[in-house]
This record gives structure tokens, sequence and C-alpha cells, in this order.
């Protein structure tokens, strides 16, 4: 059974023959490549014919002669359909040198729709944005959601406590979904996470010795949902015989981010409108890599597991996300999308005779969406003007 993703699938759809270069980026596996295959099969069912799509993946050795942007200028010249328009889609880009020269060189002398895809963050940095500046748009894919999940494994009510719980464990990789058995599910998100070291973060730190990047992986795994300190990560590092400094974590750090294995949300002082510097949080791109990697159940750290899930279903639905600071009042998430803002905290169920998980939102000014997401499907209704949810509900929501 193929998993179908049609608010990607409508995304590409919409941005077809637009002059926009569209780029695709997320960790690697997320399904980024079936993305384009099913947009391409798309393509063909709209009439497009072969002879005007050109499709290369840098991870194909078919490809690897393809080293800088003049070779890739030449291989997509010597293959172009002179008399029609052209598809190009180039995946996993980052391995081809100076490779947005090239794109750039296509956008202006071709009759062409290009659509590009990457695992690293840095394919949108430095060169790329100064050359394409306001002529992209990104397009980021996630693993599953639950909803995505849910509808894949023929989710009803009666089931879906059942589901939620294994999705925290087997996590959103479409192949780690659709594998048969749980052996080989682990097997592939143990292999998913040695590609995402290895070659995402390990050749980008040009270090051989992985050693104290797991490490550092492990300890923010472990922490998800606390506030992080890189000096804090450095001491620990160090008290097990790691030779490292706060700079080299912080580089580390950067380097986890770029690759989607990890985001952070920094902290935000919402009565004095500022970001804060220090003591952001890191959530992991999927609980089912961290529950594999340090051989854990649903139930460990259940509430920042949760939480995790939250914060990365709003990136999902385009939010950029804060954890808000009250006058000392921690506020969960801050989730903003234009003019749109919304408070949230996240819960396993509200304690009885405590206001305590209503408190920090009722000091927020009003006109502001304020919520709190529980996993107890017992707390729903309203307090204090605040809507108390169902997590479940919320994340099947349309």
């Amino acid at each position: 059974m193929i998993i179908k993703r049609p608010r990607y699938m409508d995304f590409l759809k919409e941005y077809k023959d637009n002059e926009a270069i569209k780029v695709i980026t997320g960790i690697r596996r997320s399904g980024k490549t079936f993305l384009m295959n099913m947009f391409i099969d798309f393509l063909h069912q709209e009439g497009i014919e072969d002879d005007q799509i050109i499709h290369i993946n840098f991870e194909d050795l078919a490809f690897n002669a393809i080293k800088d942007e003049m070779d890739l200028y030449h291989y997509v010249h010597d293959h172009e359909n002179k008399k029609k328009k052209n598809y190009l889609f180039f995946d996993e880009i980052q391995h081809v040198k100076n490779w947005e020269k090239a794109i750039n060189s296509f956008r202006v002398d071709m009759n062409a729709d290009i659509y590009v895809t990457g695992s690293n963050a840095h394919l949108l940095s430095g060169e790329l944005a100064t050359l394409l500046s306001g002529r992209y748009v990104e397009l980021t894919v996630y693993p599953l959601s639950f909803k995505e999940y849910y509808d894949y494994n023929h989710g009803n009510p009666e089931n879906r406590y059942q589901l939620f719980t294994q999705y925290i464990v087997d996590g959103g990789f479409p192949a780690v979904d659709i594998a048969p058995n749980e052996d080989l599910k682990t097997a592939l998100k143990k292999g998913i996470f040695d590609s995402v070291v290895l070659r995402d973060i390990a050749m980008r730190a040009k270090t051989r010795d992985d050693k104290a990047i797991v490490a550092i992986i492990e300890y923010l795994m472990g922490e998800l949902g606390s506030p992080i300190s890189a000096t804090n990560i450095s001491n620990a590092l160090k008290s097990n015989g790691f030779k490292t400094t706060t700079s080299t974590v912080i580089s580390y750090l950067h380097l986890l981010e770029q690759s989607y294995l990890f985001y952070q949300a920094r902290r935000y002082d919402i009565r004095g409108k500022k970001l804060l510097s220090t003591l952001g949080k890191y959530y992991v791109a999927d609980t089912g890599l961290r529950n594999t990697r340090l051989n854990r159940g649903f139930r460990d750290n259940l509430g920042h597991q949760i939480e995790n899930i939250v914060f990365i279903e709003l990136l999902r639905h385009g939010y950029e996300v804060e954890v808000g600071d009250y006058s000392g009042k921690e506020i969960d998430f801050i989730a903003r999308k234009g003019n749109e803002v919304k408070y949230y905290q996240v819960t396993e169920h509200l304690p009885e005779n405590s206001t305590r998980e209503t408190d920090n939102l009722r000091f927020i000014p009003n006109g502001y969406t304020k919520c709190v997401l529980s996993l107890s499907q017992f707390d729903t209704g309203v307090v204090d003007g605040i809507e108390i949810k169902y997590l479940l509900d919320w994340l099947l929501e349309e």
C-alpha cells in the first residue's frame, strides 16, 4: 500500500510551471525522493512525455561522473528536449560542487520547470541565497504525521490510542512504517541514524571520529523538552572522557540542525518582546529514531515525547515555534504564522485540584488562541477562557 502525502503533492501541483525553483528539503529518508517520483507520475498523467523529463539522483552511481556545475550543465543540455518544456529533477543535489550556478543557468537559458532536493539546510545558505534570492520556494518534508500514520494503519476511534503509542515507538519514516516486522523496523531506523550521522553530520564536520557527535545526539535525545546549554553538554562529555570545548559543541549543534535531525525552539520573553539567547530546547525529528537509539519505550519521558510530537506538528503546519517565558512562567509553545499567534501547553493529563497547566496561559493577553493539549481524553472543555483539547483529536484534525 502506497502512503499518499496529499499536502506535499498539492504544494508541488500549485507551483507546477511556476518560474520559482522548487527546493524540497528534510531529513534523510523522510520521503523526498518518493514524493518526487509521485510527482513525475502525475506529470505523465498530465501528458508530459519521458523526453521532457530529466531526473538525476546524485546518490545513484550511474551519475557519479557529475562532480561540479559544468558536468551538470553539459549533461542537462545534452539530454534536454529542444522543442518542448523540460522538467528537471535533481535529487540530493548537495553532492554536486557549485550546483547552484548550474541551476541558475538553467533558470535563465532554458524553458524548464526545476525541482531539487537535499538533506541539509546548508543547501539554502550562502551562494544559493544570493544567486536565487526571491526565485525559489521551499517545501520541507517531515516524517509521517500521526494522521498520516493513523490513516495508513486504518485507524478508528477504538484503536487510536494504541496506534498513538505505537507511533511514538515506530516514528514516521515511511520505509519503517511499511516494514512487515519489528526487527526490520529497528534495522531500518538504525540505518537511517547511521546515514544521517555519517553522511550529513560527520562529513560536514570533517571528522572521522563521530563518537563525540553521537554522544551529543544521545544527550539531546535523553533531554527532550529540557532547557539545553552548550556548556552543560561540554561538561557532560568531558566527564565521560571526551576532549571537547563549548565552541565545538555549539558547532556540532548547528550541524545537527542543518541535517534536520534536531530543531531548536528558542526562548522568547513575552513581556519584553525579545528572543533570549540561552537555554533553548531541542526536539528530535522523529521519536521512533530516538527510542530505537536509546532503547526506550513510549512511556519513557512520555510528557516530553508528546511535547516533541506537538512541536514537529506545528512546524509541519508552517508555524515558527518558540518556548515562551512570561515573568518566569513557561509557556510550552508560541506558534506564529504571519499575524497569527497561538499559545500551547502540552500535558499527559490535567492534575486534580490544580490549575498549574492553565495558570501560565491565563496571564497571556486576550485576543490570542490559548490551548492546553492533554493526552487524557477526559480533559476537554474551557477553563478561564482557555480551550482544553484531547491531543489525539488535535493531531487528527484536517
